[in-house]
């Protein structure tokens, strides 16, 4: 059997045994170079990430490629092309060549946001697919498409990677990308100057529409209105539109239930957070792009401390080469700790009651004080309820302890409602997402 072809299969039983997450995440960019001397030889893209597939791969690699070769493999992995200092400031370079000429245009993307820089895990895939799909057949698969999940988690990235690659597809295209609150600048402004033919003739003639951040527009009525209509002349023409936001659309309120039914007329999309190996190959695909050499120790403390985002995740990277730069101190475990020991969370830390209830309070447009108060209405009793039932199961403190901080309650109060919320979440799929959603937004602000 030739070699080549002896990859492609071993490849194939690879995925089987790995599973479709590990597979993408370590497997997919290994690139077959040569077979010498009875070495296989795979490129990587870089250093760490031969150093994880040495430590954690590299016998089922061997045991598979043997097994269709018929006889003893080596394997032998090579480096990427180094991007040193010059090679990464002619990349910088033609990207910020790229983002001159589009912003001439009008269009405000990150070249940096590319689907070939966005790693793929379980937490992400559906996510990617839809926007990939999209960004293939604008207007065609999935509109409007809706991207939400939390802080941090990509969504931005996706974003401007369905941009980027429409642009790459069609340069002629007319292709908006804004936040939310930038729309509502505009209409603000034309508002109040009467230009509003102007604005419109923006909006409603463009065949990509990317709006970040929607939940923004919460309360705005003006602004909802406007983009009710602006939603309806592009989706009735078959242009593309696509929207994030840290919520679904459910969740996000004042919102007029019109629009709302808009949002969820194609497709909803969310990410969640990161599994520690989806964050060791983001960290790994990160340092090579932004060329900070990053041991592997030093990424799986990061991977298995930071919590909260990848964004967090990234800036405690940046900083790690910064310190380094700047020191002439090459970035280990001791110094990663010495450096990031603001940052670094101790796993073992109990969330806070109080956190608990500010989230929970935003959440629900409530203030701290209502609920520790002894009012029973049902649109402060059951986000009290949902605020002992978090309190419970997220932090260590006991059933007497919970009840003090909700205004002296005895525990049979918070048993009590520990066993509402808990009905409710088994029955009730949507209070469950919203739950979740609560969850992920405590951990990530404490």
């Amino acid at each position: 059997m030739k070699i080549e072809d002896a990859w492609v299969q071993a490849l194939d039983a690879i995925k089987e045994k790995v599973g479709t997450q590990t597979f993408e995440l370590w497997f997919k960019p290994l690139k077959f170079l040569q077979f010498k001397d009875h070495n296989l030889v795979l490129e990587v893209p870089n250093r760490f990430f031969r150093e994880w597939i040495e430590d954690h791969y590299l016998r089922i690699i061997s045991e598979t490629i043997e097994g269709f070769m018929k006889e003893k493999v080596g394997v032998d992995f090579k480096l990427g092309e180094v991007q040193g200092t010059t090679a990464l400031k002619k990349i910088e370079s033609r990207r910020e060549n790229r983002r001159v000429k589009l912003a001439s245009r009008g269009i405000f993307l990150n070249p940096k946001y590319t689907f070939a820089n966005f790693v793929v895990g379980a937490s992400n895939q559906f996510a990617r697919a839809a926007a990939r799909a999209v960004a293939e057949s604008p207007g065609r698969e999935y509109n409007p498409l809706f991207i939400y999940g939390g802080v941090g988690l990509g969504k931005t990235h996706l974003m401007n990677a369905i941009g980027n690659l429409i642009i790459d597809s069609s340069r002629d295209v007319k292709l908006l990308y804004m936040p939310a609150e930038q729309f509502t600048n505009e209409f603000v402004y034309s508002m109040r100057n009467n230009r509003m033919d102007e604005f419109k003739g923006k909006f409603r003639n463009l065949d990509v529409i990317l709006i970040d951040d929607i939940q923004f527009i919460a309360g705005k009525s003006g602004t909802q209105e406007e983009l009710f209509h602006t939603f309806n002349a592009l989706y009735d023409t078959h242009k593309q539109i696509v929207f994030s936001s840290d919520r679904p659309p459910r969740d996000i309120s004042p919102i007029t239930e019109r629009l709302r039914s808009r949002f969820g007329m194609g497709l909803i999309a969310d990410i969640q957070l990161p599994d520690t190996e989806t964050k060791l190959a983001i960290l790994g695909k990160k340092s090579e792009l932004e060329g900070i050499p990053l041991p592997q120790d030093v990424a799986l403390l990061l991977a298995s401390k930071i919590k909260s985002n990848i964004r967090e995740l990234e800036a405690c990277m940046i900083r790690l080469g910064a310190h380094s730069s700047l020191s002439g101190r090459p970035i280990t475990l001791e110094m990663a700790k010495e450096v990031l020991k603001d940052l670094i969370r101790d796993d073992e830390r109990a969330l806070s009651v109080e956190s608990i209830q500010k989230t929970v309070c935003e959440y629900y447009g409530l203030k701290i004080q209502d609920i520790k108060a002894k009012k029973r209405t049902r649109d402060i009793a059951f986000p009290r309820q949902v605020a002992m039932f978090l309190s419970k199961t997220l932090t260590d403190s006991s059933l007497s302890d919970v009840g003090k901080h909700f205004g002296g309650k005895d525990h049979s109060t918070v048993i009590h409602a520990c066993k509402q919320v808990e009905i409710r979440r088994d029955k009730d799929e949507d209070f469950k997402r919203r739950l979740d959603y609560l969850v992920r937004k405590i951990r990530s602000c404490e």
